[in-house]
């Protein structure tokens, strides 16, 4: 695996946006809503897997709701668009659904954890979400 370049950072950092600008509102009337908390994509990670035929940025998202893992597929493959697929990540496998953004972008998303109302910072959740990364991204035991 490798990190991201710096044209792929600032795509997450994009999707992101748009994400936020999409869902803030919903995610606002969520009854685990913690309003010290913002969307971030965090943690990402370059890698080839076989279900997107090539190349994709896998990492975490941070909501004021949840922690998800997210999959952007790379543009050097075609990953058959799907609603939902399953991806075989070192420590298991996991279902991800297609999350359509504005201007025909999206990424598929995979909720980790529905609340993250114990958490006062977003300094917090970024370290959560590296833990995450490191959890998933490690051979099962």
């Amino acid at each position: 695996m490798q990190l991201p370049t710096l044209e792929e950072y600032e795509q997450i950092d994009a999707l992101a946006r748009s994400y936020r600008d999409r869902y803030i509102r919903q995610l606002k009337r969520k009854p685990v809503f913690n309003p010290r908390l913002g969307v971030d994509g965090l943690c990402f990670q370059r890698d080839r897997l076989e279900v997107f035929n090539g190349t994709v940025l896998i990492g975490a998202l941070i909501t004021p709701c949840a922690l998800w893992l997210v999959a952007i597929p790379g543009t050097t493959g075609s990953p058959a668009w799907q609603d939902s697929v399953l991806v075989s990540l070192p420590s298991g496998a996991y279902r991800f659904q297609w999350q359509p953004l504005p201007d025909g972008q999206g990424w598929y998303t995979c909720r980790i954890l529905d609340d993250l109302s114990d958490l006062q910072t977003m300094q917090e959740a970024a370290q959560l979400a590296q833990r995450l990364m490191e959890r998933i991204m490690a051979p099962a035991a």
